[in-house]
């Protein structure tokens, strides 16, 4: 795991040429209710499972609620084989912190508010 990132800076990528892939930690249902557009949800708990699927990426940014549970997320990623070459951080503060829009699984967006995640799962999903 090479660190955590902030907000800001992963807002500042996400209109680059090479946006990193935002991996959202939580579960579906949350997902659901609104994520920061273009992330795309890799449970917790199916992380194992499906961290092959992120072995092409140069960047990976670790999304959850409060930014907790998102730090062992990384270190997970980082453990794969696929992934040795890429950097791969936590998103400082998680969700509560994001200050951007966020989008839900309806097409609609809304700004990030206090309170916007209060019914997602807790920070350590085991």
């Amino acid at each position: 795991m090479d660190g955590e990132i902030s907000t800001d800076e992963v807002a500042s990528l996400m209109g680059t040429d090479d946006p990193p892939r935002i991996v959202d930690i939580r579960s579906p249902g949350a997902f659901a209710r609104g994520h920061i557009p273009g992330s795309e949800n890799v449970p917790f708990g199916r992380l194992p499972e499906m961290v092959e699927s992120l072995a092409d990426a140069d960047h990976i940014v670790t999304v959850c609620p409060h930014g907790k549970a998102s730090v062992q997320a990384a270190r997970l990623i980082t453990s794969f084989e696929g992934t040795a070459d890429a950097r791969v951080e936590s998103m400082a503060g998680g969700l509560e912190a994001w200050e951007g829009p966020l989008e839900a699984d309806d097409g609609t967006t809304a700004e990030a508010a206090d309170g916007e995640t209060a019914d997602s799962p807790p920070d350590a999903p085991f």
